[in-house]
């Protein structure tokens, strides 16, 4: 397919981005990550509001945890069947003003999550908000590599960590706004949805006049494995990716759950239990990209999903206090792969940033959902504990990591 014509100064800038070595702090666009970075903040604060009301809808609607899982499910199959159609089509006609689009559509189901009263509603609601994910993180990605100065971990990560830190604050916010006034309530975060279509209508501003190189140019430079090897390499990460997520799903839509069924602590008390656990992801993906810049990212894979694996083993067995205090190191070293596996891929796939970001976020919102409805089938069979048992062994796909290449071997 021809490829349409850019300004050559545009064309030269984003190619000499997607393939230039490090180069200076004072090359990195700090202005546009911090703000792609807040509205990733606002974004993922928004879609946590959902997981977070769960208790409050459970009770509400009279609803099973296998209705808990498919919400989960339908909200993040949305996200992942799209995510990768957008990623590739926008690699090859960039859409600046897309993110506040996505934006757009993350309003329309926060707004429909407060004031619906049928079950069908809220998967509705949950598709909307799937659908505002699969617009926002693809672009918004490319935007965090094009501002990186070649510093493409530390911007993956700096993007990345408002969405953990935005996924943190959603449930305390619930807990403090949402439970006391009743669901109605979740209609007044339609602000920040709004404070970030604005962000991101500057940031398009931005992203419009840097413009986008031509696949083609981008792609002129040295693909560092044959397209075979790149193949094997990214259904390694993939494998990865489920392994990670899969855990994840255990503790955002069933932590609160487990908390309350086994500790008998108030929904209240399991909300901050949450919020500890969003934290500690949110530090992890902020020292997992410039980790991986430094000593590469293999390495920080390798030790990210395969170290976590003695703290979940722990946890299922563990008293209240244990079960506190372990999942903050899960949260942290689990976390601090996803940058490094992103940044890793794009670099398998020179010129496709846009389709990396897409399929890595698109699967991992997949694996979530999937994990979410799987995990909420089986409490409702066994118990939450039993799941908890079950997922602990997640870590040991890990092992994985030694199939793949060192890429930085290559560039040095």
């Amino acid at each position: 397919m021809a490829e349409t014509a850019l300004p050559e100064p545009a064309a030269a800038a984003s190619a000499v981005d997607a393939v230039a070595p490090k180069t200076s702090a004072e090359k990195t666009a700090f202005t546009v990550l911090s703000a792609i970075s807040f509205c990733h903040l606002l974004n993922d604060m928004m879609q946590s509001l959902l997981p977070a009301i769960y208790p409050m809808l459970k009770d509400s609607y009279d609803l099973s945890f296998g209705q808990i899982g498919l919400l989960t499910f339908t909200y993040q199959l949305t996200a992942s069947l799209l995510q990768p159609l957008v990623g590739s089509y926008t690699d090859r006609h960039p859409k600046p003003y897309s993110l506040a689009i996505g934006m757009g559509f993350s309003l329309s189901g926060l707004l429909m999550l407060a004031m619906v009263n049928q079950y069908g509603l809220l998967l509705l609601a949950a598709s909307l908000l799937g659908t505002g994910s699969s617009v926002f993180h693809p672009e918004s990605s490319r935007v965090a590599r094009m501002a990186s100065g070649g510093r493409y971990g530390l911007a993956q990560s700096v993007f990345q960590v408002g969405g953990n830190v935005g996924s943190a604050i959603g449930p305390l916010l619930a807990a403090v706004i949402i439970f006391p006034r009743g669901r109605s309530a979740v209609a007044w975060f339609s602000v920040c949805a709004l404070l970030g279509m604005f962000l991101l209508t500057q940031v398009g501003h931005w992203y419009k006049g840097r413009g986008m190189a031509p696949r083609k140019v981008v792609a002129a430079a040295s693909q560092p494995l044959p397209p075979r090897k790149v193949t094997y390499a990214i259904l390694v990460l993939l494998a990865l990716i489920f392994s990670k997520f899969f855990y994840m799903a255990s503790i955002t839509s069933y932590y609160t759950f487990y908390l309350i069924s086994q500790f008998h602590v108030s929904v209240r008390a399991a909300q901050m239990h949450l919020f500890f656990f969003a934290g500690a992801v949110a530090l992890g993906t902020i020292v997992g990209g410039p980790l991986g810049d430094r000593f590469g990212r293999k390495y920080i894979i390798w030790a990210s999903i395969l170290g976590v694996l003695p703290f979940t083993l722990i946890l299922p067995y563990a008293n209240l206090f244990w079960v506190g205090i372990l999942t903050v190191p899960i949260g942290i070293i689990l976390a601090s792969a996803f940058p490094a596996i992103v940044v890793y891929a794009q670099e398998l796939m020179p010129g496709k940033t846009g389709t990396v970001a897409g399929l890595f976020f698109g699967f991992a919102f997949g694996m979530g959902g999937v994990g979410a409805a799987v995990l909420g089938q089986l409490a409702d069979m066994t118990s939450i504990t039993f799941v908890y048992r079950v997922c602990s062994f997640l870590p040991l796909i890990g092992l994985l990591t030694g199939l793949l290449p060192n890429l930085e071997k290559k560039h040095r």
